[in-house]
């Protein structure tokens, strides 16, 4: 028996469940695990069920076919043991990579880093050290070129979720409208309050007593896609401000890590400028 993850959103009306479960049913599958939600401020459903069965992702979708045109749904049929395919993105800074690559390799998270790609070279040992491909991009004034790159390995790599893990380079609305829903960001939830290069000395000086870290979407509106996962962590009056780096960094990588494995899983959904998450 093989497993598969059903997810599907649409506008909600009666009878979305009784018609799927019924259908899978039907075809003598075993549901394992169910989740759903209807928005009401956008009047979408969203739907993810967890079963087995001796077919194919194909296969089930062809099934599903019908309902789907029926109820106008965006419905996906995936094997729950593949492994989605990573572009990681960063510039200086390399503790997210770092957590990543790590997590990839003691099963806990169920993805494949493709490639990664940087502006700088801080994380390229790290890349070497695990045998994944490693690209050189350029700085601000390369941007074309660099997207013009990202768009290739994104196609020959078959990549299905791009990470900026701290990567610093702002993307242009084109090329965020060509990957919409792939790409995915972390920041250090000070954002707008404390700007620039340098936000925990800002927070330090202003006696801050959270440190935080959110991962969201990438959008055209900068740091202001839909979140995924938050973050956060008390600090003290009497920590320095490499205290509060070192706070900052782990947050980020605890945010980005459990953001990941909810995306891999297929268990977020854009609703609008929000996401629905089953977890």
């Amino acid at each position: 028996m093989k497993s598969f993850i059903l997810t599907l959103s649409c506008p909600d009306r009666p009878g979305i469940v009784a018609a799927i479960t019924q259908n899978l049913a039907e075809q003598t599958f075993n549901i394992l695990d169910s989740q759903q939600y209807s928005a009401p401020e956008t009047g979408q459903y969203f739907m993810r069920i967890g079963f087995e069965g001796d077919t194919s992702s194909a296969q089930v979708e062809r099934q599903l076919a019908d309902i789907a045109g029926e109820f106008d749904m965006n419905l996906q049929v995936a094997d729950a043991t593949a492994r989605p395919r990573v572009l990681i993105l960063l510039s200086k800074f390399d503790h997210c990579l770092i957590d990543l690559i790590y997590r990839q390799q003691v099963g806990s998270l169920k993805m494949e880093i493709a490639a990664i790609a940087s502006n700088h070279e801080t994380g390229r040992h790290w890349a070497q050290d695990a045998n994944l491909a490693y690209h050189t991009l350029g700085g601000r004034e390369a941007k074309a070129d660099n997207e013009a790159k990202l768009d290739a390995l994104i196609e020959q790599d078959s990549i299905d979720l791009v990470i900026l893990a701290r990567y610093m380079q702002v993307l242009t609305p084109e090329f965020v409208a060509r990957h919409s829903g792939r790409i995915i960001n972390i920041h250090h939830s000070f954002l707008p309050s404390f700007k620039g290069a340098e936000p925990y000395s800002q927070a330090h000086e202003r006696g801050v007593k959270i440190i935080g870290a959110t991962a969201h979407f990438v959008t055209a509106d900068l740091d202001e896609g839909p979140i995924i996962t938050q973050g956060v962590e008390p600090v003290r009056h009497d920590m320095n401000v490499a205290s509060f780096i070192d706070v900052g960094r782990d947050t980020e990588r605890r945010t980005l890590a459990r953001a990941v494995r909810l995306l891999t899983e297929r268990r977020v959904f854009l609703n609008g400028n929000k996401t629905v998450v089953f977890e």
